[in-house]
């Protein structure tokens, strides 16, 4: 009795903070282990692809090997820091403060066309003050998500009605034009396209009639139409879809990245030739692989089993973010977990998609994998707003 005694004295304690942890409503239970998992495992394999691209690169790295290395873990160590902060903020608390972020997001936008702007690989859509550099728009995709659900779902979750009405749509829209347009100017139209393609999935999940989403289509299918015609698009732009529709136009020119990043690619075989020893990766064929072609190096060098592991853990990224679009019980949090879900996986299959040579060369960054302060910091925000609202989430009997 009395060693019985002792034990519920000595143990009771932590007997009952491991209850509070695994119980069904605790925090523990209710974070998306499996998200955060696939999330981890891909920032993992970019860091030893990032170090793999430029080690070698001297004119980039000025002969330190591990310098992309630990920035690439610094920035990783940031954007996890950036995601428990919204996770202890909550999505809820982040709504109230929506006309902020999207004020800061549209100014930090538009001084890209001032002074303090600086162009990177023939983007004019950064900020850099001494050594850091900035790119705005990546956080102007958070805030068309955020400032599109706050609005779309205002009178829904209030109860006043089912579905937002015609006057709530048009003014999300033109909440999302605004940082569009500007982002046009710049001009980068890689950003563009994601969020166009975010706004589409945000009034899909929003319950909006099906006429704005036809409408839209047709309204960008007949802008780029005029955007083409009008010569809005740089040169460099004009010169990445003219590769793209004819791969053998100038191998050795404006075809040059497409045609290195497949043979890159092709030439990893089934387990690839290994990490580090990829003759293309080595040999520095393939420009700017530690940023959008960085899924070049995963072909050569960890083969067709490596590459697919990549898209085998985003496709449980896309998963994890239906499931919590699927069982949240506000509008709001439904919204914002689908419009992150058409992000990511536009952004992804863009991505891949380019260095395959089935899609144009954009300029966008693989999520979670390619080297960027800016990009690996939304994601991860990103990632925070979507635990938020799994666990913020009732808990079923």
């Amino acid at each position: 009795m009395t060693s019985q005694r002792f034990f519920i004295r000595r143990y009771t304690p932590e007997l009952g903070a491991w209850a509070r942890l695994t119980a069904r409503d605790s925090l523990v239970r209710r974070l998306d282990w499996i998200l955060l998992g696939a999330c981890l495992m891909l920032s993992v394999i970019g860091t030893l692809l990032v170090w793999s691209a430029t080690r070698n690169r001297t004119e980039l790295n000025s002969g330190d090997t591990y310098a992309y290395l630990l920035k690439h873990l610094i920035n990783i160590g940031i954007g996890v820091a950036l995601m428990v902060g919204t996770v202890w903020l909550g999505h809820r608390t982040l709504r109230t403060a929506v006309p902020f972020l999207y004020g800061l997001s549209v100014l930090l936008v538009t001084l890209v066309l001032t002074p303090l702007g600086a162009t990177i690989n023939g983007a004019h859509a950064w900020i850099k003050a001494g050594g850091l550099s900035l790119q705005p728009s990546e956080f102007c995709k958070i805030t068309i998500i955020l400032g599109m659900a706050m609005l779309l779902a205002a009178r829904v979750d209030a109860g006043d009605r089912l579905h937002p009405d015609h006057r709530t749509v048009m003014q999300a829209l033109g909440m999302a034009v605004l940082p569009m347009a500007i982002t046009m100017l710049m001009p980068d139209l890689g950003s563009v396209m994601v969020m166009a393609v975010i706004v589409l999935g945000v009034l899909l999940a929003s319950g909006a009639s099906n006429r704005w989403v036809i409408g839209l289509c047709t309204t960008g299918a007949v802008g780029a139409v005029m955007v083409w015609q009008l010569g809005v698009l740089d040169e460099y732009q004009i010169n990445r879809f003219a590769a793209f529709a004819n791969p053998e136009l100038d191998p050795a020119g404006v075809g040059y990245n497409t045609n290195q990043a497949r043979i890159a690619i092709g030439s990893g075989g089934l387990l690839g030739k290994g990490l580090f020893h990829g003759s293309q990766t080595t040999g520095q064929f393939v420009p700017e692989q530690q940023t959008d072609f960085i899924f070049t190096v995963a072909g050569e060098e960890l083969g067709f089993l490596g590459a697919g592991l990549i898209i085998l853990l985003l496709g449980i990224v896309m998963w994890r973010c239906c499931r919590i679009a699927r069982d949240t019980t506000e509008l709001y949090g439904t919204i914002v977990a689908a419009g992150i879900t058409a992000w990511f996986a536009f952004q992804a299959f863009e991505n891949i998609g380019m260095t395959l040579g089935i899609m144009p060369v954009a300029g966008l960054p693989l999520p979670f994998v390619s080297y960027g302060g800016t990009s690996m910091f939304a994601v991860w925000i990103a990632i925070g707003l979507l635990l938020s609202i799994r666990i913020q989430r009732p808990v079923s009997a």
